[in-house]
């Protein structure tokens, strides 16, 4: 049963997108893009569309998935192919490298919504992403693009529970942000890398059992992998930990950690502020096993 607080905020949402007439959605097939993207099919019809981003950065899996949700949804899908490995300043890997990337998104779906006609390009931006580390916003308002998900006042919480009432098989998908966010700061963003982190949590997916992880690419091709904390002792064990170590190795890094505070989405943003103290780890490739 939907709450009314719920209530307010779709009815919202949707006249928010009926009001714009015509939208192209930036659709990573995330929850919050998903819903958008739901959205603007019930609110714009075939003034709709949903564009999703392909490039090197791209997790396998995930533009088969963003074809199989806009099916789903009923709205048009545009693939757009990004050059964001282009830009030096995106390979240096500062740590506003999500605003080059952005930029580049944002410079071909605007070009993509003059061309169709469309008046507005819009995001899954959600009033939580307003309380950490976004560069990426500040390359939506210099591209003049919105975010009905914040206008309609839309939590997290509340994007899951519309989408679980939508019947999107998304509304309790982990986020999914892009391979290049696993590459610790400073550290060359290049498409070997990227690979490399792909080819490892799929690894690591596959021999788990478990979605929500990360493998971090640290300095000197050091592997650190999170993990949801009870999970953390199948991964030492020593019959597991040789396949880890085996596996890893032969896609290129060069150690194999294992990070005792567990899985934090994010949690390269946390060194960018103050000095952080430093991480606690097991080191798998150096344990005797």
């Amino acid at each position: 049963m939907t709450s009314p607080a719920l209530e307010e905020k779709r009815d919202k949402l949707l006249q928010i997108l009926r009001d714009y007439g015509s939208v192209v959605v930036a659709f990573s097939a995330g929850v919050d893009s998903t819903v958008v993207a739901k959205a603007a099919a019930l609110a714009c019809g075939d003034k709709a569309v949903a564009a999703t981003a392909f490039s090197p950065s791209l997790a396998s899996g995930e533009l088969d998935q963003a074809r199989e949700l806009a099916e789903l949804i009923g709205v048009r899908h545009e693939i757009v192919e990004t050059d964001e490995f282009s830009n030096p300043e995106y390979l240096a890997n500062p740590g506003n490298r999500c605003y080059f990337c952005k930029t580049e998104l944002y410079g071909h779906l605007g070009p993509l919504a003059e061309k169709l006609g469309f008046k507005v390009v819009v995001n899954g931006a959600n009033i939580d992403d307003q309380g950490d580390f976004r560069p990426g916003m500040t390359a939506a308002t210099e591209n003049s693009v919105t975010s009905p998900l914040i206008e309609a006042d839309f939590s997290k919480a509340d994007v899951r529970e519309l989408a679980k009432l939508w019947g999107l098989p998304v509304w309790d998908k982990p986020a999914t942000p892009c391979l290049s966010s696993r590459i610790a700061y400073g550290v060359e963003v290049t498409p070997d890398r990227v690979r490399m982190i792909d080819a490892a949590e799929k690894f690591l997916t596959e021999l788990l059992g478990k979605k929500e992880l990360r493998v971090r690419l640290e300095p000197q091709q050091l592997a650190r992998i999170e993990l949801p904390l009870p999970v953390i002792p199948k991964i030492v064990e020593t019959s597991v930990s040789r396949k880890v170590i085996e596996k890893f190795l032969e896609l290129g890094f060069s150690n194999v950690t294992v990070d005792l505070q567990g899985f934090r989405s994010g949690s390269m943003n946390s060194l960018l502020g103050e000095a952080q103290p430093l991480i606690e780890i097991t080191d798998l490739s150096r344990s005797g096993v």
